[in-house]
């Protein structure tokens, strides 16, 4: 119904849908910025504090998002964020989930974070990028279904480049300026302005 409404009535459609989607989210407890605008429907599965998500200026979300939090998980998206189509942001225990100014996030990405998760300014992540930050506890003597959850931050710093289908495992640091090549495993720190492939990812040379 969007795709057809917005074609008959351009973007002036889109302003109308933002602006309403806005002050549902405001009346439900969000924080929202100015200058919001959405082109698809968000689902919210709130279980913490609904003002524990706060949305920046002139974040552009470019189709459906799925938002859920859990105790006092904390989600912000800042100022100048693109956000495209079906990702979702997870929170949960006293983890904080943030990406940072004027960074792009690509479709169907997936940030589960059971500790921090945090994105720096000017970073670009590419489509169905998987960041976690818990993992399950697999020791013998017990299945894996019934034990808990080991929780490590994930920290990736100004200007890095992710690309497509990149997974990254809890406890990891990348660096300012790195670049993760399409398909890689991150599982180790990764350097600053360093090129990075493969399963799991391993530095192959420095940006010039």
């Amino acid at each position: 119904m969007h795709k057809i409404m917005a074609l008959i009535f351009g973007e002036n459609y889109w302003l109308l849908h933002s602006f309403l989607i806005k002050v549902i989210l405001l009346a439900r407890g969000m924080r929202v910025g100015k200058n919001f605008r959405i082109h698809g429907t968000p689902y919210l599965k709130i279980r913490g504090k609904v003002s524990n998500i706060v949305i920046g200026n002139d974040v552009f979300i470019g189709g459906n998002i799925d938002i859920r939090n859990r105790a006092d998980g904390k989600i912000v998206i800042e100022d100048g964020v693109f956000i495209d189509d079906n990702c979702r942001f997870v929170a949960a225990n006293n983890a904080l989930l943030k990406i940072g100014k004027a960074s792009g996030v690509g479709r169907d990405c997936i940030f589960n974070c059971g500790a921090d998760v945090i994105i720096g300014e000017k970073c670009l992540l590419a489509g169905m990028v998987y960041i976690n930050s818990s993992d399950h506890g697999i020791a013998k003597n017990a299945d894996v279904i019934d034990q808990g959850y080991v929780h490590k931050p994930v920290i990736i710093e100004h200007g890095a480049f992710i690309g497509g289908l990149v997974m990254i495992k809890k406890g990891v640091t990348i660096k300012k300026g790195a670049v993760v090549g399409a398909n890689s495993v991150v599982t180790e720190d990764l350097p600053e302005y360093s090129i990075n492939v493969g399963v799991p990812a391993r530095t192959i040379k420095y940006r010039e």
